[in-house]
């Protein structure tokens, strides 16, 4: 078969079977989407095996094949099970503090020593874990954890003194 009507016969085959896979791959994913991914994958598989499958008359089978096992790579996939967004970051914002409690709070973090400001700041305000303190900050879990709790309760007893 040569490449022109080769092209021709795959474009015929697309234009008079393609919405009837997508809904195929919608019946087999549940999500349109996905469905257009798992048709566009079936296509593009289907044209490389195009003459030898053409040459067969199982065009159709062989999509379907090829819609359904795609389906089931994609589940199979790690980055499948992730969910979109970072967990517990994508919250909305608070409300921001009064400039009198941002004034105070800043003076109490600045009157921490460097490490346990560094800590507070690195866990409490960005959100980093501590393994991810401790590799940031070059120091081991329990050093971050024993700089944490020292710079929190220094923080909570300088903003008690300054509202009693």
């Amino acid at each position: 078969m040569r490449s022109a009507e080769r092209d021709r016969a795959f474009s015929e085959f697309v234009g008079a079977r393609r919405s009837h896979l997508r809904r195929v791959a919608y019946a087999i994913c549940g999500d349109w989407h996905r469905a257009d991914d798992l048709v566009q994958t079936a296509l593009v598989k289907l044209y490389v095996a195009w003459p030898r499958v053409h040459r067969d008359g199982h065009e159709e089978a062989y999509v379907r094949t090829i819609i359904v096992r795609a389906n089931i790579d994609e589940h199979r996939r790690p980055w499948r099970r992730e969910q979109p967004g970072l967990p517990a970051r994508d919250e909305p914002a608070r409300e921001p503090l009064p400039v009198e409690e941002r004034t105070a709070l800043f003076e109490a973090l600045q009157a921490l020593p460097t490490m346990q400001r560094k800590v507070v700041v690195l866990r409490h305000w960005l959100g980093l874990s501590v393994a991810e303190t401790a590799q940031e900050l070059r120091i081991s879990q329990g050093t971050v954890k024993s700089h944490s709790s020292r710079g929190l309760e220094k923080l909570h007893e300088a903003l008690a003194a300054d509202r009693g």
